[in-house]
């Protein structure tokens, strides 16, 4: 694995695990929210994916 993939999957475990603690924050704050976030997380799901398989092709 190059440097440069490597450091995209870091960046990508960080990115995931703010993420996870701002929507537990949300949801605990504002349970009528639990809809648009779940959307939100499904979004930055197949962007994760999509990344994942760019990196992986290469």
């Amino acid at each position: 694995m190059s440097s440069l993939a490597l450091a995209v999957v870091l960046l990508l475990v960080l990115v995931t695990l703010l993420l996870g603690g701002g929507v537990v924050y949300v949801l605990h704050r504002h349970p009528a929210a639990t809809a648009p976030v779940m959307g939100g997380g499904m979004v930055v799901a197949l962007v994760v994916s999509c990344v994942a398989s760019i990196i992986s092709a290469r």
